[in-house]
């Protein structure tokens, strides 16, 4: 029986060794590429056949193919035949669910890697999505209401700081990545938030994802 061929994609080292480790374990699998970035993983899944691609969910945001929703989106498109396993600390179940939708093969919790990764891996080797725990469905389709009277009123940076936000990055995170203070980055979200008229995180991921304002 052919070995099934692995990518790993994760921005954390000590992640990638970990990974590699659990799947080297099993005969049924190789790993033929790693990458620290999407940027990297788009150029490894350009240059050969890859039968399964281990991701996380959040990548560096220095590349053109993003991270979060919109790189799985970008692999499922344009890899169709590569299943997707998706790595996260993200406990929102509006994100998990529609990562479900999408079509990954399924999604891990880190906290819960080497627990979870070998049953993935069996899921996959037969053919089958892995039922790794998903949150109950989420159906929160609202009206389409003046969409883009709302959006127009956003600035660039606001924009930017929503689009890694409903990627699924803390506001921490994106301090981090634009090289500005987590206070000024909370700011400039609640005003975006004031602009579309929600209230909530959960409500502002709700207007993000149900109405593809970043897809």
């Amino acid at each position: 029986m052919a070995k099934l061929n692995v990518v790993i994609a994760d921005d954390h080292p000590i992640v990638l060794l970990g990974v590699r480790e659990l799947i080297e374990r099993d005969e049924r699998f190789r790993v033929v590429g790693e990458a620290v970035c999407s940027n990297e993983l788009i150029k490894l899944l350009k240059h050969q056949t890859v039968d399964l691609v281990i991701t996380d969910f959040n990548m560096p945001a220095d590349s053109p193919y993003g991270d979060g929703l919109k790189l799985v989106e970008y692999l499922l498109r344009h890899f169709p035949d590569a299943k997707i396993l998706v790595l996260t600390m993200i406990s929102s179940p509006l994100i998990l669910t529609r990562l479900h939708e999408m079509g990954v093969v399924g999604v891990i919790q880190k906290n819960q890697l080497h627990d979870e990764i070998q049953l993935a891996m069996m899921a996959v080797a037969q053919g089958r999505p892995y039922n790794s725990a998903k949150p109950p469905p989420t159906c929160v389709r609202e009206p389409n209401v003046a969409l883009d009277e709302r959006l127009s009123r956003l600035s660039p940076k606001e924009f930017e700081i929503l689009r890694m936000f409903v990627a699924g990055q803390s506001v921490t995170t994106i301090a981090r990545s634009l090289s500005r203070s987590a206070k000024t980055i909370s700011t400039q979200k609640i005003a975006a938030m004031r602009k579309l008229d929600v209230s909530s995180d959960q409500d502002l991921l709700t207007y993000c994802l149900e109405n593809n304002v970043f897809n």
